[in-house]
């Protein structure tokens, strides 16, 4: 755990290096939210374990992501690949959200993404088409 706040808790992202060329200037972390409730922190499909509000500065967590149905809202599919400020670059991003998800509540700030070039193990299978 690198930093602990009432909002959020930051974690040393394991599965990718900041990028040195980027315009962007990551830190190399991942933040979570400190509650369960935490707007704008709903959509992230890692998750911790302990949960966020349970860790402080210097522990240990495991960060995965559980089985879950999502519904891709978008695709994006950069060449070059984006500058977003950590290596590799992707080629190729999901952006998803809870298959039950409804529509009208959909913004442009929502949902999550699915580096497909990333170094973090993601298993997907296609359960349906619309």
């Amino acid at each position: 755990m690198a930093e602990v706040s009432c909002f959020h808790a930051s974690i040393e992202w394991p599965w990718a290096e900041i990028d040195p060329q980027s315009h962007i200037k990551w830190n190399g972390r991942r933040s979570f939210g400190m509650s369960p409730d935490s707007s704008g922190w709903i959509m992230s499909l890692f998750k911790t374990d302990p949960e966020p509000w349970n860790l402080h500065v210097g522990d240990s967590c495991l960060v995965g992501i559980p089985e879950t149905l999502v519904r891709i809202i978008d695709i994006g599919r950069y060449d070059p690949p984006q500058d977003v400020g950590w290596l590799p670059r992707p080629h190729t991003m999901l952006v998803v959200v809870p298959a039950d998800y409804p529509d009208e509540a959909l913004s442009e700030d929502d949902g999550d993404t699915i580096d497909l070039e990333s170094a973090a193990l993601v298993s997907i299978e296609l359960v349906s088409q619309s």
